[in-house]
């Protein structure tokens, strides 16, 4: 019984996370602009190109503190678990830091130049498309959700 629990105190949700199950969304349903705190936004044009702006690390990389922005590529796959929307960025043009984020006592790494994203496809209660990553330590479970871009 010790070993049991030994052995799964570290498996967090993500461990486990297998997908959303959605298998219904298109391509151009996804293309579009998708925005999160802080100016994060991400434009998935239908030519499958990308425009990233301030764009945070993924998993353990969102400790690191950086954000960045640049231009690159996307598209949307399908498997068992459901839809993921790869991201990835190849021209990097600027990068930035979380202020609060990198409050340590050692220089926060250097920002990598190229970069890729896997976002989970969802719907939230209104049926409304949602796409979300994984952030900071597995065993939290922390979701990084972009929702779809609202007009100004």
């Amino acid at each position: 019984m010790v070993v049991l629990a030994a052995l799964t105190a570290c498996a967090g949700p993500y461990q486990y996370y297998e997908g959303t199950g959605i298998h219904d969304t298109t391509a151009a349903e996804v293309a579009g602009g998708w925005d999160n705190v802080e100016g994060t936004r991400v434009v998935l044009r239908k030519d499958g190109t990308a425009l990233l702006e301030k764009l945070d690390g993924q998993d353990f990389d969102f400790e690191d503190g950086w954000r960045l922005s640049g231009t690159g590529t996307w598209q949307l796959t399908d498997d068992n678990g459901g839809q993921v929307v790869r991201v990835t960025l190849t021209a990097r043009t600027r990068a930035e830091s979380r202020s609060a984020a990198t409050a340590t006592d050692t220089s926060p790494p250097e920002p990598p130049s190229t970069y890729a994203w896997s976002f989970y496809v969802d719907r939230d209660q209104n049926h409304e498309l949602k796409l979300f990553f994984f952030y900071g330590d597995p065993d939290i479970g922390n979701t990084y959700v972009m929702t779809r871009e609202t007009a100004a």
